[in-house]
């Protein structure tokens, strides 16, 4: 027979670990429907008839959050066969809170109390036989990081729920308020079952107003219930919510102060850990110094290392398992001559030898005989004006820098150095676009057919999979410090600040790893439980400049100081403070909004004790993101790399449309891609580049904020490999701009700030769960990095003298209604009103 068990209890009290303790592997991971909240189910590792569901961690079953209208509605209206109540016995008088709710609806209960290795270690005691008589339920000990207990308390859940047993509190509250819930309960009548009777009735005494909707009772019945709450709050002083709110923590209190006796050791070992890691004085450079950590390991070292090989070898060139010594000294010789020859012709050039068509004959794989005599004319000529260069090279080892001078004769040696092929070496594994490559050229595909599967799905799929390394092993570090119960602390030591902004503590962490990358940054929002808070932090954390952003930055940079270091002072660090800036800006405007109005959500978290992780749990938790990511982002990705490429790909040459050829000089001019940045490109004039190549950069750099710097490359003639650090790249690209540096600085404030790569687009996508959310958010950030991009750029230009008489006027009004909605006074907000109506 088929057994549906739900596993319910606080954040932190070890759930996740039992469930992946007792399903493993065979569990499905989703979202409720309608709401963001994770759904976990799986089942049971020893007897495939039963399914667990795992509940989101609440504190009480009251509707003020997403999880606790989630958790209350499966219970109540779900009907689950049996529910594990999980406690942690080193905090049972906060675990018991819920617990006695889950009491009150008539459904069959086993109380697991977990952590009873803990309370031993600390010298305290639990009578748990005392425990099962007070709350009517059996109670089983269990160790879920050690998975002890387990099978013993599935067989009691399955006992209980085979003969439907409900659970019999004997503790009750005062007999005042008894006496008004036996009254409400003959209101009710069979209007809801025997069951569930008591828990309906001890919500209409608390006015609760979901369940005054959900029953709505006729006006005389309402009439009663009403008097019978005005009657009790006049005996009992106080309103009804409260008071039973206060008579069940009593009650709780009474259980746990007859079943715990606590020792007289003192401060266990967390809670002296927590005086030093959680004091005011040095808790925020302990927390610094860790996510320095986390982020050099994850950005820094190995995660950035494996995504590069990702990038480099398996989407890439491919790579060489041996032979690779031989190879390395081939490959380094080929470097040399190549920079020989690169250093020779800029002398040539310099000295006013003709240079035409030398590079291009040198670089053709299959030179013609034209080619050959071109370079034989040049050599001819550099031989005649005895001209030497010097080429430079820099030892990475060492960093030490020598220079070789180079003579006509050195020249023809370095063009005789061919470039190794990997493959002649050894064992060599091509990469996948090389396999797919060679897979289409055997089949004889058509050259759409070749672009769209290279440069559209290989591309797509690459892109998914290169970020996926960096990824894991920051999830892997997250986990970690999760599972070991240092997040909570870091939440907790955040809130004080981030409150005054209007956000979530726990919002710190998305926007310190968006520093990294966005697409985790994103997907580090799910421990934000608080939908509006998680919502606001998605559509603000991927302001701040991520490692992708940083060759715009320094593109900007190059542009504007022409490598001039005083310039780079400001230039650099400016960008990086505008995103902070925008963040709280944001966060505070948002805030004022019916959407997102009112305080961020309390912060109230029992912090757990610190315990080493569970190796299964990490390594499920790290599975469950990175999967997560590679199905949702990864469509995403997937797609609108399809897309860009028949946009950069197709377009109209000599008045017929189809496949540009790509080695035709400014075959860019002619794509669709060029024809939507004219279409679009006068919503940039406002803000100092109207011109369509502007606008297509900034379109491509949706797929990834490199992009940026490649289009300008191709753009600007100069290739797609040209690099940020490129001076002629630099004087290109301020030519695109004639030379207007409040219009740099608009055009990457914008860029900075607009809608995220697409990888980071999925990611949201994913984590909103909402249509109508995603593109408002999308939204917002694209209008909000347009204002803010129009009001440097015509504030700077006031300032350099030149005044836009329409423009200045209008970002001064801009910037004016910003301040007031920061400013004004917060609207009024139903907390509980407004969860119903988004369920």
């Amino acid at each position: 027979m088929a057994i549906r068990i739900a596993l319910a209890g606080n954040p932190n009290c070890g759930k996740t670990t039992m469930f992946n303790a007792l399903t493993g592997a065979r569990q499905y991971v989703g979202n409720w429907p309608g709401v963001t909240v994770e759904k976990k189910e799986g089942v049971y590792r020893a007897d495939k008839e039963v399914t667990i569901t795992d509940l989101p961690g609440v504190y009480s079953l009251s509707p003020f959050s997403p999880e606790e209208i989630v958790t209350r509605d499966y219970l109540l209206d779900g009907r689950p066969d049996a529910v594990i109540s999980l406690v942690d016995a080193t905090n049972l008088e906060r675990n018991l809170y819920l617990t006695s709710q889950v009491l009150d609806l008539g459904l069959p209960v086993v109380v697991a109390v977990n952590m009873m290795d803990l309370v031993a270690k600390n010298g305290d005691k639990i009578d748990l036989d005392k425990l099962a008589k007070k709350l009517g339920c059996p109670v089983v000990p269990v160790s879920a990081l050690k998975g002890h207990g387990l099978d013993d308390l599935m067989k009691r859940v399955t006992e209980v729920a085979a003969r439907k047993q409900a659970a019999a509190p004997a503790v009750r509250f005062t007999n005042d308020t008894e006496q008004a819930i036996r009254k409400v309960q003959d209101v009710l009548g069979a209007r809801v079952s025997a069951e569930t009777a008591r828990w309906y009735a001890i919500k209409l005494l608390e006015g609760e107003e979901r369940t005054v909707e959900l029953l709505g009772l006729p006006a005389a019945d309402a009439q009663v219930v009403d008097g019978v709450r005005a009657a009790y709050e006049n005996v009992i002083g106080d309103d009804a919510e409260s008071a039973i709110t206060t008579e069940r923590y009593d009650m709780v209190g009474d259980v746990v102060s007859d079943c715990y006796k606590r020792s007289l050791k003192g401060m266990s070992t967390s809670e002296k850990a927590d005086r030093i890691i959680t004091s005011r004085i040095l808790g925020l450079p302990i927390f610094v110094a860790v996510m320095y950590l986390v982020y050099y390991i994850a950005i820094g070292t190995v995660g950035t290392n494996a995504t590069d090989w990702v990038n480099d070898n398996l989407f890439d060139s491919g790579w060489l398992i041996t032979g690779t010594e031989r190879f390395d000294e081939d490959a380094a010789a080929h470097k040399e001559a190549a920079g020989k020859i690169e250093a020779y012709l800029a002398a040539a050039e310099e000295t006013g030898i003709d240079t035409e068509g030398v590079a291009d004959a040198i670089a053709a794989e299959e030179p013609t005989a034209e080619d050959e005599a071109s370079v034989e004319r040049f050599i001819g000529d550099a031989r005649e004006a005895k001209l030497m260069a010097d080429y430079e090279a820099t030892d990475e080892e060492t960093n030490e820098t020598t220079v070789t001078p180079v003579g006509a004769a050195d020249f023809e040696r370095a063009l005789e150095v061919d470039e190794p092929n990997p493959a002649d070496y050894g064992l060599f594994m091509p990469s996948v676009p090389q396999v797919v490559e060679g897979w289409l050229d055997a089949i004889g595909a058509a050259d759409w057919v070749k672009g769209l599967v290279l440069d559209g799905v290989v591309s797509g799929v690459g892109a998914v999979l290169g970020f996926l390394p960096q990824m894991a092993v920051l999830f892997l570090e997250l986990a970690i410090l999760e599972g070991c119960g240092y997040m909570a602390r870091i939440a907790f030591l955040m809130d004080r600040i981030f409150r005054r902004f209007g956000l979530s503590g726990k919002s710190f962490i998305p926007i310190l790893v968006a520093s990294g990358c966005g697409v985790p940054a994103v997907m580090a929002t799910k421990t934000i439980e608080d939908e509006r808070d998680r919502r606001m932090t998605i559509m603000t954390s991927t302001m701040i400049p991520c490692s992708a952003k940083t060759p715009i930055i320094a593109l900007i940079f190059g542009s504007i100081a022409s490598g001039d270091i005083k310039t780079a002072q400001w230039v650099t660090p400016l960008f990086y403070f505008l995103g902070v800036v925008a963040i709280i800006v944001a966060a505070m405007m948002l805030r004022k909004t019916k959407w997102f109005a009112g305080e961020a959500t309390p912060f109230v978290m029992e912090l757990p004790a610190y315990h080493v992780p569970s190796v299964r749990n990490v390594l499920m938790s790290v599975w469950d993101r990175c999967k997560a990511f590679v199905i949702k982002a990864g469509t995403v990705i997937f797609l609108s790399a399809i897309v860009v490429w028949f946009l950069l790909g197709f377009g109209v040459v000599d008045g017929s449309f189809g496949l540009i050829d790509t080695e035709m000089e400014g075959y860019i001019d002619h794509s669709l891609m060029a024809m939507l940045g004219n279409a679009v490109g006068w919503v940039f004039i406002p803000l100092g580049f109207g011109g369509w190549e502007a606008t297509v950069t900034s379109i491509t750099g949706l797929v990834a904020k490199e992009n940026v710097v490649s289009t300008v490359g191709i753009i600007t003639a100069l290739g797609a490999d040209a690099g940020e650090g490129n001076p002629g790249l630099w004087s290109a690209f301020a030519a695109l701009f004639n030379g207007s540096v409040p219009a740099m600085v608009a055009f990457c404030a914008f860029n900075l700030l607009c809608a995220p790569c697409f990888a980071a687009i999925g990611a949201i996508r994913n984590q909103m769960a909402s249509a109508k959310w995603f593109w408002l958010a999308i939204g917002f950030m694209t209008a909000y990095a347009w204002v803010v991009g129009f009001i440097l750029y015509q504030v700077m230009m006031a300032v350099q003298g030149e005044p836009n008489v329409i423009g200045l006027p209008l970002a001064l009004v801009a910037l004016g209604l910003m301040l007031f909605q920061m400013l004004r006074p917060m609207p009024a907000y139903d907390a509980a009103k407004n969860l119903a109506e988004k369920k």
